[in-house]
């Protein structure tokens, strides 16, 4: 059974896309704990990151590097924070959040909640470094 992830690859489910490669999928989290929260993944279905083959998994942390980069142009922040959890969805993803503080990447914070407008703005305009920056 496809995750939600996969759907979303697959544009069953809308998203908020930023990035996109041959293997290697990035959206906007809906329920940010900070505005250009991103959830890369593989596009590929493979439930636990450490089960991923040794260059699909390096792949995937240079695809999310160069997404990191183009959040951190587009969100002001101090730094990039990175979490993998794998709990929440059967899908290998790696969480990119903007912070200021180490408390910024806490999951038990209450989510922003943003009008779709915003969403929008912000993919857009990490897209676009995303696509300019090689």
């Amino acid at each position: 059974m496809p995750t939600i992830f996969s759907k979303i690859v697959s544009g069953e489910i809308p998203s908020y896309k930023v990035a996109e490669s041959e293997k290697f999928f990035a959206f906007l989290d809906i329920n940010p704990l900070a505005e250009g929260h991103t959830l890369v993944i593989p596009k590929t279905e493979v439930d636990y990151i450490f089960d991923m083959d040794r260059s699909q998994y390096a792949d995937l942390w240079l695809f999310a590097q160069k997404v990191a980069k183009a959040i951190k142009s587009v969100i002001p922040c101090e730094k990039i924070g990175i979490a993998v959890i794998g709990l929440e969805v059967p899908h290998a993803h790696i969480h990119l959040v903007p912070i200021n503080s180490i408390y910024d990447i806490d999951f038990k914070k209450e989510k922003l909640s943003m009008p779709k407008e915003k969403f929008e703005e912000i993919a857009k305009n990490i897209a676009e470094k995303f696509n300019n920056n090689d």
